[in-house]
């Protein structure tokens, strides 16, 4: 985590993005860190939005253009725990991509998004919500 504190803004982005995909990492300590040290919360609130953002955004482009096997190969997803993402994303709909920020199930929730194909507007939308909304409340409970 220190790497990317030093990389500043940088740091963050590339923190963010890899959170969003199956690596396991916590933008969020890196936000927090850099908003006591006095960065900007707008520019950090955005810079993180976009790099997770961006991070789901390939998590979308695997589920679509991969194949299933190499989908659940990637996120090791057994059969059971891939067919209980694709429920919840049936169940909940569109809204749940609101949720791709939560641990766990929001890295399947987007490549599930990719793989039923989505349209790609809504899936901008609700996810860029979802990760901005997170984003804003951890900035303004540090502030």
């Amino acid at each position: 985590m220190e790497t990317f504190i030093e990389f500043g803004y940088l740091g963050l982005f590339i923190a963010a993005f890899l959170a969003a995909t199956i690596l396991p990492l916590s933008s969020e300590i890196v936000l927090t860190t850099l908003l006591l040290n006095d960065l900007s919360p707008n520019l950090l609130v955005t810079v993180a939005t976009v790099g997770n953002v961006l991070g789901s955004l390939t998590n979308y482009a695997l589920g679509y253009w991969a194949s299933f096997e190499l989908v659940k190969k990637w996120l090791k997803l057994s059969e059971q725990e891939y067919q209980k993402a694709e429920q919840r994303f049936t169940k909940y709909g569109l809204l749940s991509l609101c949720f791709a920020w939560v641990p766990v199930i929001g890295d399947p929730l987007t490549v599930i998004a990719g793989v039923l194909r989505i349209k790609l507007i809504w899936f901008l939308l609700l996810v860029s919500l979802g990760k901005f909304l997170r984003y804003l409340v951890i900035a303004e409970l540090m502030l």
